[in-house]
């Protein structure tokens, strides 16, 4: 199976980095992983002024925050996941290289919001929902 692991380097990353370790299911050798981590673009302006190397070098450094530790962690568990950074809207760019991807599973974890919050702030798991058939794990 082909697994998507949606990261942001947040305590839910963590929460949904714990639970998959603990269930052999779904670290089993047979599993195909790749860590997908998603910033958010800068201004056009802001680009515009740093240059295009100053730029690229912001995004992958924020990237490499965020997936180095769970490539770490997930080596620990003898998983070794392929790194993949994407800049854009966190739910469009995830569900967009689930489906490019032809990933079988998708598991992320979620800050559980109610409708309400959802409704204020968004989602990004239901951004990911609504734009791919991919079935999604989500881990609260």
């Amino acid at each position: 199976m082909k697994i998507l692991l949606a990261v942001d380097g947040s305590p839910y990353t963590k929460k949904m980095l714990a639970y998959m370790t603990t269930h052999e299911e779904l670290t089993a050798g047979t599993h195909a992983y790749s860590a997908i981590t998603v910033q958010s673009a800068l201004p056009p302006r802001a680009r515009a002024a740093l240059g295009k190397e100053t730029v690229d070098a912001y995004y992958a450094e924020e990237s490499a925050k965020v997936l180095d530790p769970v490539c770490e962690f997930l080596a620990r568990h003898n998983v070794q996941p392929t790194r993949i950074a994407k800049v854009g809207p966190a739910g469009e760019a995830i569900a967009k290289e689930a489906v490019e991807g032809k990933y079988d599973l998708i598991i992320m974890g979620t800050h559980g919001h109610g409708a309400l919050g959802k409704l204020v702030m968004g989602s990004v798991s239901t951004q990911v929902l609504a734009n791919c058939d991919v079935p999604v794990m989500l881990i609260r």
